[in-house]
């Protein structure tokens, strides 16, 4: 069996290299910046394409190379119908959300963010839409209250392969049924950028606290301001200070042993940040 796979990334790295382990990889689609992909196809010499592969330019570089199965792994593009024509059999996309649902870009991100309390993974065929392919298998995973989103993208990590593994051998034994996707049921989700990661004291706590959880270390973080200071937080709890609802949302009730800080419905106590900047009671954030 010929594969060829479109992967960016360290999830689409790790995913890659247990490929290559027990496939023959016959070319790599993947971005300028994903350097251990990169390095992997040189090691192992595998044909690779860097960049967007759009308007024909990944299709030329593929065109004379035959492929079986196609598998997309966290791959930065949208493809072109080219491309997915391209495999004899199958051309599908592990994609990290339990489809129709968070379609787009960082779903696990976002299923954080709205207080789900169950993502998961899903193989799908590949369409010349925004992951909108029929559905061909999925594997669920809960979201317990305090995990991140680098801890359920680790949680993913660990199930990726065994996905892919399930759709070849559903392919191989002639079992492959596809879903319709129920459109009723579809949202979509846009891509992040770190300005995006902005706390608007004013929400309840316990959005910021998810708000924060989701975008927590490695992953740019949620943040604030004091004096034009951005203050960037990775860990906040709920917190049983009193407070006045009078007061200002943002406000600073309480500096040590930690801070503490009012919002709309209730305190939340920050138990790490990654900024030494000098707060005192009385501060607001905004």
């Amino acid at each position: 069996m010929k594969l060829g796979i479109l992967s960016s990334g360290n999830l689409g790295k790790d995913i890659l290299e247990k490929i290559i382990l027990n496939f023959n990889v016959v070319f790599v689609l993947t971005d300028s910046n994903s350097q251990g992909i990169l390095s992997l196809c040189k090691d192992n010499k595998i044909p690779y394409f860097k960049g967007n592969p759009r308007n024909g330019i990944g299709y030329d570089f593929i065109k004379k190379i035959e492929v079986d199965i196609i598998v997309s792994i966290n791959y930065l593009f949208l493809i072109e119908k080219d491309i997915i024509q391209h495999s004899k059999q199958l051309t599908f996309n592990i994609h990290g959300s339990l489809l129709p649902k968070y379609r787009g870009r960082t779903p696990h991100v976002w299923s954080i963010i709205n207080n789900e309390k169950e993502t998961g993974i899903t193989a799908h065929v590949i369409d010349e839409g925004c992951d909108t392919g029929d559905i061909i298998s999925q594997i669920k995973i809960p979201i317990n209250e305090i995990e991140t989103g680098a801890e359920i993208l680790n949680k993913f990590k660990l199930e990726y392969y065994n996905l892919i593994l399930g759709v070849f051998k559903k392919l191989n034994s002639g079992k492959l049924e596809l879903i319709k996707q129920d459109e009723k049921l579809a949202t979509h989700f846009g891509k992040r950028t770190p300005e995006d990661g902005r706390i608007n004291w004013n929400w309840q706590k316990e959005r910021i606290r998810n708000w924060v959880r989701a975008q927590s270390y490695p992953y740019p973080g949620a943040f604030s301001f004091f004096n034009n200071n951005k203050i960037i937080i990775d860990e906040i709890k709920f917190s049983s200070h009193g407070f006045n609802f009078k007061d200002e949302n943002g406000l600073i009730l309480k500096v040590n042993p930690s801070i503490i800080i009012k919002t709309v419905n209730g305190a939340l106590e920050v138990k790490k940040m990654r900024n030494n900047i000098e707060l005192s009671v009385g501060d607001k954030l905004n």
